[in-house]
C-alpha cells in the first residue's frame, strides 16, 4: 500500500463559491488523500479550519454520502435540527439524499483538523444550500430560478 505524502497530495485549498458565499470558507485548507492514491470510489481529505473558517455553507447531498471525524480541536456542526459541538475524537454522518443541511463551523481559537469521507457519484452530484439562494448542479452553482452564477476560480 503506498505512503501518502501528505505535503505532497493534490489540493483544494480556499473555495470556489460564488463571492458573496466564499467568506467563512477562504481559509479552509484541503488535502486531497483519496486523489493522490488514484481512489475513484469515494474521497478522503484532510481538512485544516483556521479559526473563524467553515468546512463550507450549509449544504445537503442528493448523492453522496459523508462522514467526518474530528482529528484535533473543536467545531460547531450546524445542522437543521440546532448545533452540537464536535471534539477531537468525535465523528458525525451524513447520507445521501436527506435533505438535513449541514456545516462545521470553527468558532474557537484554535485551529482545527479533520478527515473527510464521501462516495463519488459517477457524472457528478447534486444538492443545496437550505440558509442561501444557491444549489449546486455538476456543472456549477446556481441560484434556485436556475439561473448560473458565475464561474469563479478557487481562491483563499
Amino acid at each position: 500500500m503506498p505512503k501518502i505524502d501528505i505535503d505532497a497530495a493534490p489540493t483544494g485549498h480556499g473555495t470556489g463559491y460564488p463571492e458573496e458565499f466564499a467568506g467563512p470558507c477562504k481559509p479552509r485548507r484541503r488535502w486531497k488523500l483519496g486523489d493522490a492514491v488514484g481512489l475513484d470510489q469515494f474521497g478522503v481529505n484532510l481538512l485544516r479550519l483556521p479559526a473563524g473558517a467553515w468546512s463550507s455553507q450549509r449544504h445537503w447531498h442528493e448523492g453522496e454520502d459523508e462522514f467526518v471525524w474530528v482529528l484535533e480541536g473543536e467545531v460547531v456542526l450546524v445542522e437543521d435540527e440546532g448545533e452540537t459541538v464536535l471534539r477531537a475524537g468525535d465523528c458525525a454522518g451524513w447520507k445521501a439524499g436527506v435533505p438535513n443541511g449541514h456545516v462545521l463551523q470553527n468558532r474557537s481559537g484554535a485551529e482545527v483538523v479533520l478527515l473527510e469521507v464521501g462516495t463519488r457519484t459517477p457524472g457528478g452530484d447534486s444538492g443545496d444550500y437550505p440558509d442561501i439562494d444557491m444549489v449546486f448542479r455538476k456543472d456549477g452553482y446556481f441560484h434556485r430560478d436556475g439561473t448560473p452564477y458565475p464561474k469563479v476560480d478557487r481562491r483563499t
